[in-house]
């Protein structure tokens, strides 16, 4: 499946969003882990609207709330948004405690 330029415009923005993130322990840029998981969503047939939300997956909670979240679907849609949304565990600046996001996120889940 060929990708089109929304992609590349959800790597533009993925690469802006989390531009100063290292993964947990390390100096490995962020970004390395959201073209892991899309790498992941492509290789087992995922689409383009999958492969951009599995890019900005992790965008609300770590870099704007609700505000990136409503970017997400003017910019991608509102499939690409819902994907998105369903993949975040706190999308309110701060954060709330790891632990109770964590617990959000599984009573969301079922």
């Amino acid at each position: 499946m060929p990708l089109t330029s929304r992609f590349d415009e959800a790597l533009v923005l993925a690469s802006e969003l989390h531009r100063e993130q290292r993964r947990k322990g390390g100096e490995v840029p962020y970004i390395a882990h959201l073209l892991g998981v899309t790498s992941l969503v492509l290789e087992y047939g995922g689409d383009e609207d999958e492969a951009i939300a599995a890019l900005l997956h992790d965008a609300v909670e770590d870099a704007g709330g609700q505000s990136t979240l409503e970017r997400i679907r003017r910019q991608f849609g509102d499939r690409v948004a819902e994907i998105v949304d369903h993949c975040t565990d706190a999308n309110t600046i701060p954060k709330p405690p790891w632990r109770a996001r964590k617990e959000a996120y599984i009573a969301k889940l079922g």
